[in-house]
Formats: C-alpha cells, structure tokens, sequence
C-alpha cells in the first residue's frame, strides 16, 4: 500500500491550460483509466448530480456518509474528453475539534494537509483505487488547497470542492466563492448540525443556503432523510439522539430564564 506521508505531491498549481491538455495527449495519461460506477442511490442523492450539472455553484448540507456521490460525478467531469475541466481542486477548513490540538504539524503544507483530507482521499480511493489516485495527484489532475492559498485567484477550468463548509466563516466562503474563473464549477458542501468553528454565528453554510436557494445558478440540496445515509444507517440513530438531547438542553435553558 502506498504511503501518502512519504509521496511529496508538489503544491505548485502554476500548470496551464495547455500543459493539462498536453497531459492528456500523453499514452500513460491517468484519466484514461478512471472508470466510476458509484450511482446516486436516493432521490436527494440523484437532485446533488443533477444540481452539479445544471449549475455553477452548488451548496449542499447533509449527513455524513453521504459523501462519495459528488466526487464521482466530479470525476466522470474530469474524465469527459469535452468538457472544459482540466482539474479538481480539493478545499477544506482545518478547524481542529473542540478541546483537540494537534499541535504542529512539520512538513510541506502537503503533508500539514494530509490529516485533514483523507475523508476525501479515502473516497477517491473506493471509487477508483488508491493507485489511480496517487497519478492523478502526481500529475495535478487532483490539488489539494488550504482556504489561504485560494485567495487573490480565479480558478478557471476547475472543479472546486469545498467541504466542511460549516465550519468555514462568511468572510472566508465570499472569498472561496467570488474565486470562480471561467468554465469552472465549485461545490459546497458540509453539515450545519457538525460546526466546530469557534463562533458558530459566524458559520456560513446555513446562511449561504438559504441567501442563494433559488438564485440563477445555484442548486442547494439538504440531504436529510434517513436513506441518504450510505455509509452506516446507524448514523441516523446517532444524529436523531444527539439532537434530541440538544433539544433538551435548550428547553432547559428556556425554564431557566422564566424561573429567573
């Protein structure tokens, strides 16, 4: 098994158009090889690949397990020989967990990335193998980016996933959204119950959610019902407890103030 700690994956994204397309041309070039059978199993599932293709801007809030049904409509985008992508551009918060540190992590900013995307990556490597994953990173058909290293940009011909966006504040998602370049699509995605950000009023995927549901090329989607959840039905338990007690805790804190 490959060890993603050792591969040392360059962050320089300064490859052109031109360059990808020469990529292309090559007779080891990896997309050839990609082959996605992953399918949309839920309506709500089948509405996020439908959005994604209609829309510039896709927002999306659901349950965790939900996750492989977008990257593989992105790949099926990257692999189409007429389509205008030429690459997928991975983004995520690096908001630690209430009372975790991880301290300091030494290394390229690749390697300070890693712990933080192999949600994706694991994805990437159930839909197409670890190996094909591993070229398709060394050629920078997939980059991996921190929020700081989109700003002052247009991305165009990308397929920008930004995830965790729960966690991301409105400051930082206007900058991550006004990024789009030309012939480039970007998707959002996380969960607003799973906020770690500090100030959670500061959160932006709710907000974003509901400011641009039925705006002209935007698709939102909530994926919420129990069969959306693809990775363990049990989540739906877990997630239907929690909130239940976090139901509790406010009801508490409403007879609290009356008595006071």
């Amino acid at each position: 098994m490959t060890n993603r700690k050792n591969k040392k994956i360059p962050m320089d994204s300064s490859l052109d158009i031109e360059d990808y397309q020469n990529r292309k041309l090559r007779s080891n070039n990896p997309l050839t090889e990609i082959k996605v059978v992953v399918q949309p199993k839920t309506d709500n599932q089948k509405k996020l690949v439908q959005a994604i293709k209609d829309n510039e801007i896709t927002i999306a809030s659901g349950f965790p397990g939900t996750g492989k049904t977008f990257l593989a409509e992105a790949l099926k985008l990257l692999k189409d020989s007429n389509s205008p992508y030429k690459r997928i551009i991975l983004v995520k918060s690096v908001t630690t967990l209430k009372d975790e540190e991880i301290g300091f992590i030494k290394g390229t900013i690749e390697d300070k990335m890693e712990p933080f995307m192999d949600s994706f990556l694991d994805n990437f490597n159930k839909i197409i193998g670890e190996s094909l994953t591993d070229k398709l990173r060394e050629q920078g058909f997939i980059q991996i980016r921190p929020i700081a290293y989109v700003r002052g940009r247009s991305i165009d011909n990308s397929l920008i996933i930004i995830d965790e966006a729960q966690n991301i504040s409105l400051e930082n998602m206007r900058t991550l959204m006004t990024r789009i370049g030309d012939n480039s699509k970007i998707v959002i995605l996380g969960d607003v119950k799973q906020k770690d950000i500090r100030n959670k009023k500061e959160s932006s995927l709710g907000v974003v959610l509901e400011r641009f549901k039925d705006k002209h090329g935007f698709g939102t989607v909530e994926l919420r019902n129990a069969e959306d959840i693809v990775r363990n039905p049990i989540i739906k338990i877990i997630e239907d407890v929690f909130d239940a007690m976090e139901e509790e805790k406010g009801n508490n804190g409403k007879k609290q103030l009356l008595k006071d």
